[in-house]
């Protein structure tokens, strides 16, 4: 019998007091499920949040303890690391295909620009990637698995607006395009499970603080895109789950947390440049 497929879609910065006039895709699909708060992990991070929701355990026992750490071995602190090795865990994806296989039930994934995507058991990736050249040029791109997914994406859907992922410029063109890829994927593959992406809502809110003037449209547009990933999940019977890494809340004051580890005698700092 196969299994039902299911969509899980990670809207970075959506809180539950989001969810209104201004979501009407999220709120139908809310009204005709469950809504309910999820709880939060330290460190409150993209890398740690999606570690955690991939395996079900703490950072302290996957080991992403951040965006970024310092390798000990290599003395380097190295920052948004992609390789699935790095967590020390059994994956969502790789034990839905084990515990298929021994019920001798069929699966797929498939994983859009969730993290640790490259080398990830999955039969279909798409993650942001650059690709540095012997001259010391460097392009921006994406990496996907079958190599050829990527060329086939971006001839029909246009390239990925890789300058709005991230940094000053970032914003909708990339969450529109990577619902569109995920409708794609949705609806030629049919993968029993796929998780999606939607990151621009998050760096609004990180600039201007989460209460800002342009919050209403920045909803509007998020809830865009994952109304084309709904209907298209909809489309194959897919269960659609909508999670969010982390909320924001306005702050007063900065609390330099290794400050107050230290402080408390937690942190002990080893000799040495790290």
């Amino acid at each position: 019998m196969a299994l039902r497929p299911v969509c899980v879609v990670n809207v970075v910065g959506l809180a539950l007091r989001h969810i209104g006039s201004d979501t009407p895709h999220l709120a139908n699909l809310a009204h005709s499920g469950v809504l309910e708060p999820l709880g939060g992990i330290i460190p409150a991070v993209t890398c740690s949040a999606q570690a955690t929701m991939l395996t079900g355990a703490l950072a302290r026992e996957h080991g992403i303890v951040g965006n970024g750490w310092c390798f000990r071995d290599t003395g380097e602190v190295r920052f948004w690391l992609q390789s699935n090795q790095l967590i020390e865990g059994e994956p969502v994806y790789a034990a839905a295909r084990r515990r298929a296989a021994e019920r001798g039930e069929p699966f797929t994934s498939a994983k859009l620009f969730w993290w640790f995507n490259q080398g990830a058991a999955v039969d279909w990736s798409v993650t942001p990637k650059p690709h540095y050249g012997a001259d010391g040029s460097k392009l921006f791109a994406i990496q996907t698995t079958p190599d050829a997914l990527a060329a086939e994406l971006e001839t029909r859907l246009g390239p990925f607006p890789f300058h709005t992922f991230w940094g000053p410029r970032a914003g909708l063109p990339c969450s529109d395009w990577i619902a569109r890829a995920t409708a794609e994927l949705l609806g030629r593959h049919r993968p029993t499970l796929t998780l999606a992406y939607l990151p621009h809502l998050d760096y609004d809110l990180q600039r201007y603080g989460p209460d800002c003037a342009v919050l209403p449209a920045r909803l509007r547009e998020i809830d865009a895109c994952a109304g084309v990933v709904i209907a298209a999940a909809h489309e194959i019977g897919a269960r659609v789950v909508v999670v969010s890494e982390y909320g924001l809340l306005p702050v007063r004051r900065a609390v330099l947390i290794n400050r107050v580890l230290r402080e408390s005698g937690w942190l002990r700092v080893r000799p040495g440049p790290f």
